[in-house]
């Protein structure tokens, strides 16, 4: 496979920008001409090895964070908004690359855009009562506050880092947690419930259901404990983001607070370890740190704090009809914003083999190989009647991280590869037995003489 160029242009701007250095200034420090980095800083020219290295060696910065962040993730996603059939034309990928690298806000100005005449068009169709009296469609908070998420590469230092320290600071997350509700006068009680859990501060009681499982019991008390002791924290972190509803930043106080508690029960540098001690042993950390394996699989998804980067993961989950429920991506892999996973993807087959974790090689279009590995992780409601959860989680790094996770042993991994990819509407495999509509930039060709497995050909 060709080596990809690396056009950063708007990543070499922040970084001498935040140290306060003209262009001047900042050429003479990397050892280049002022014309050099002007055409590096506006994507005319790619990042060469030697501005790289001086970056690393000038500033400490650490490069991989180049090649990645906002710009894959803002190409992933205004290609997929603009397969949107309102578009008529299709726009070059190279147009969008130079749009995510030189005008970013623009960028998301758009997606901004083309969320709202989405979430108008479904309300419409839907006739839907609160539309028909303003005309108006709103952004779907729970999309703001995921694309919060999404962009901040599902990594809050601040949040993590007093998580962290709490953590350290107690002996162990059960006794920690005891003494906790012990010097504030609450009483932890067990209940047969469907709520996971209930606070009631006039009396001091915390409730969790006796239904779940004790990785999850722990959680829950968790998330109480970043709501009762990290209020500041959680409202200074809610100020920065400016959320345009309240109802998003009530959505996101309880993602920043369950942030809080993955990063407890799982501390950065401890867990990070044991991670790479355990070669990412998804079972052997879940005893070691008394979390269930999705628990696990999302934390491992957000090891991306500077300077202590662990593996970039892949991390999604999906339920049985193939819609996405939770997504990140610390790799080159971004997922469909809307709708369901690619089905060539080796996560639906999970649901067929429970308590089995199953492995798969794949590329994806643009000629990038991921080891990737699926599980069942659905969970019983607990009692006779109770609903139950059916959900499966994929976890997967690009093909060269592959020798540091253990699940990847015995696999040939030169063999042969599955071929995936993000949406139908923006894949540009022709001959895709699975494909459920044609993608938008490519032409068909329609013979009612000639029929292959898809009723036109591209």
């Amino acid at each position: 496979m060709a080596t990809q160029k690396l056009y950063a242009g708007a990543k070499l701007r922040e970084v001498r920008t935040r140290i306060a250095l003209t262009q001047t200034e900042f050429a003479a420090r990397l050892g280049i001409s002022l014309p050099y980095l002007n055409q590096m800083e506006n994507n005319n020219r790619p990042v060469s090895t030697t501005v790289v290295l001086a970056l690393a060696r000038e500033f400490g910065f650490d490069v991989t964070e180049l090649g990645g962040g906002d710009e894959a993730r803002l190409v992933s996603d205004m290609r997929e908004a603009l397969a949107d059939p309102v578009f008529a034309d299709a726009v070059p990928l190279a147009d969008l690359r130079l749009a995510a690298g030189n005008a970013p806000a623009l960028a998301r100005a758009f997606l901004t855009l083309h969320r709202a005449y989405r979430d108008g068009h479904e309300r419409l169709a839907s006739l839907d009562a609160a539309l028909g009296s303003s005309g108006m469609a709103a952004p779907s908070p729970w999309e703001e506050v995921r694309d919060f998420f999404h962009y901040c590469d599902n990594y809050l230092d601040a949040i993590d880092r007093a998580a962290e320290r709490l953590a350290q600071g107690w002996p162990d997350i059960d006794a920690g947690l005891a003494a906790f509700w012990n010097d504030r006068n609450i009483r932890v009680r067990l209940d047969e419930t469907e709520r996971l859990r209930v606070f009631d501060p006039r009396e001091g009681t915390l409730v969790l259901s006796r239904r779940t499982e004790a990785a999850t019991q722990r959680f829950q008390q968790l998330h109480q404990v970043a709501l009762l002791s990290q209020a500041k924290l959680l409202d200074a972190t809610l100020d920065l983001a400016r959320f345009s509803s309240d109802d998003a930043r009530a959505i996101a106080r309880t993602g920043l607070a369950n942030y809080f508690a993955g990063a407890a029960l799982m501390p950065y540098g401890a867990f990070r370890t044991a991670a790479e001690e355990t070669r990412h042993d998804l079972e052997a950390l879940a005893r070691r740190f008394g979390a269930s394996l999705e628990q696990v699989a999302h934390r491992l998804s957000t090891l991306q704090r500077p300077g202590e980067k662990g593996v970039p993961f892949f991390f999604v989950r999906v339920d049985p009809a193939g819609q996405i429920t939770k997504r990140h991506s610390a790799t080159r892999l971004q997922f469909a914003r809307f709708g369901g996973a690619c089905p060539l993807w080796n996560v639906h087959a999970a649901f067929e083999t429970p308590g089995r974790f199953l492995r798969q090689l794949a590329e994806t279009p643009d000629g990038m190989r991921y080891f990737c590995l699926a599980r069942d992780v659905s969970r019983s409601g607990g009692a006779w009647r109770a609903p139950m959860r059916r959900h499966a989680i994929a976890l997967g790094c690009e093909l060269r991280h592959a020798g540091r996770i253990v699940y990847a042993d015995g696999l040939d991994l030169t063999g042969a590869f599955d071929p995936i990819g993000v949406s139908c509407r923006i894949c540009e495999r022709a001959t895709c037995p699975q494909r459920a509509v044609p993608p938008l930039e490519r032409p068909l060709r329609i013979d009612a003489d000639d029929r292959g497995v898809l009723p036109y050909d591209l």
